[in-house]
């Protein structure tokens, strides 16, 4: 990238917008100064400016919930950089995976037009759950009783979902393998670790 073709603001800045590579879900917007993307671009990790502290700062470097970068683009007047890259853990400062969590308006067709988004926009809901626990939820129950009661819960769901194969039952296998999905998908958020990362691995075995 020629970061001569960059127009830093008045400030010296430039908004850069964080997606995630494998999902295309939007991270979080931050800024860069020359020297940020530059520290950015050489190290291969995201470096942003902080306006408020007047400071480059390095993403993950006290929570290690770094970004390592793997594409970086600027918009046709370039003003704005997208910066695509694998986020480890969480990308937001309040422990959520995106900073984009509070939804202001939804017609339902982005569920219907993308399935995996089905799968983050669940797992956003489990992992805020875990954050600020809601009265009478059951994904707050599971992450009280803690490790064993979510693998327990794992287990009998796998094995539900093998009798429901073997019954040879299409509404039973839905129901039980979706009860497994939800089960994983709470296992993952108490390890904090993200679907983007599973899918990640799942991409390396297409063979």
């Amino acid at each position: 990238m020629n970061i001569d073709n960059i127009k830093f603001d008045n400030n010296g800045l430039v908004p850069a917008v964080v997606q995630d590579a494998l999902s295309g879900e939007v991270l979080m917007l931050a800024y860069m100064n020359q020297e940020s993307l530059q520290k950015t671009l050489a190290s291969g990790e995201t470096w942003f400016f902080s306006r408020s502290r007047q400071s480059l700062w390095h993403k993950g470097e006290t929570s290690g919930h770094i970004q390592k970068v793997r594409e970086m683009y600027y918009d046709c007047d370039g003003d704005t950089l997208l910066v695509k890259v694998d986020q480890t853990g969480a990308a937001c400062h309040e422990g959520t995976y995106s900073c984009f969590s509070r939804r202001l308006y939804d017609t339902g067709a982005t569920l219907a037009s993308l399935p995996t988004t089905i799968l983050y926009d669940l797992y956003r809901v489990i992992e805020d759950r875990k954050i600020n626990p809601v009265e009478g939820s059951y994904t707050k129950y599971l992450f009280e009783k803690g490790q064993d009661k979510i693998l327990k819960k794992v287990g009998e769901e796998a094995a539900e979902t093998i009798i429901a194969s073997k019954n040879n039952s299409e509404t039973e296998i839905l129901y039980e393998m979706a009860d497994l999905w939800y089960h994983c998908l709470v296992l993952l958020a108490y390890h904090n670790i993200t679907p983007a990362q599973l899918l990640s691995e799942l991409a390396g075995r297409r063979k």
